[in-house]
């Protein structure tokens, strides 16, 4: 694109801590037994009781998902014969209250072999936070052009091309593992201290400025 007089290219950046919005975290329902049909049973028994607890949980659940079925036949080393049949089926639970979390979580790893995993925190894809650092970005290169123009002399006159450069966001997370035996009695109390998110945007931005002054 042609331009007339100077032309000064920037880079804006923004970055920003923010509170996360949501917390994610995984459960696994195990069983192992030498029949098959057993191990089915009982695998089914106790992702039935993780569904109980997650559907008495109110509105803290916001969103929970099954998936990763497996169904194994464990073999000795020497030859296909089948010693044991292992199972396993994992659910992933989204909670937006986070003062519930932990003892929700803790609920559920009491359970009779069932293992509770995360949490993962994260913003929600369309928070206004990433709205906001995109703003801030913008306005950083607009500040950055008009302080290049400024020590020549000169003033920023138009925007010729603005572009995002920014990396993707990652979401932070803090892992525990609790494996659940049924020991029985009220599970203890646990608090969680969520962890703040980053939130960076940046772009590259061409601006034409005055004539500057050399003297």
């Amino acid at each position: 694109m042609a331009t007339d007089g100077p032309v000064v290219q920037v880079r804006g950046e923004a970055y920003r801590e923010v509170p996360p919005e949501l917390a994610r975290f995984a459960v696994t329902a195990t069983a192992r037994d030498r029949d098959r049909e057993a191990t089915l049973t009982r695998l089914a028994e106790r992702a039935a009781a993780v569904r109980v607890l997650l559907d008495g949980s109110g509105p803290t659940v916001a969103r929970r998902e099954t998936g990763d079925l497996r169904v194994r036949p464990e073999t000795r080393r020497s030859g296909e014969r089948v010693v044991a049949w292992h199972g396993s089926v994992t659910t992933t639970v989204t909670v937006t209250d986070f003062t519930a979390l932990g003892e929700l979580m803790l609920r559920l790893a009491d359970q009779d072999q069932v293992e509770v995993a995360g949490p993962w925190w994260e913003l929600r894809p369309d928070s206004p936070a990433h709205r906001e650092a995109r703003h801030a970005a913008i306005g950083d290169a607009l500040l950055r052009a008009r302080e290049y123009a400024e020590a020549l002399g000169a003033r920023v006159t138009a925007l010729i091309e603005l572009a995002d450069a920014g990396p993707a966001d990652r979401p932070m997370f803090a892992r525990a593992a609790f494996a659940g035996g049924g020991a029985g009695g009220g599970a203890p109390e646990l608090e969680l201290d969520p962890q703040p998110q980053t939130v960076q945007a940046a772009v590259q931005a061409r601006f034409t400025i005055s004539a500057p002054v050399l003297d």
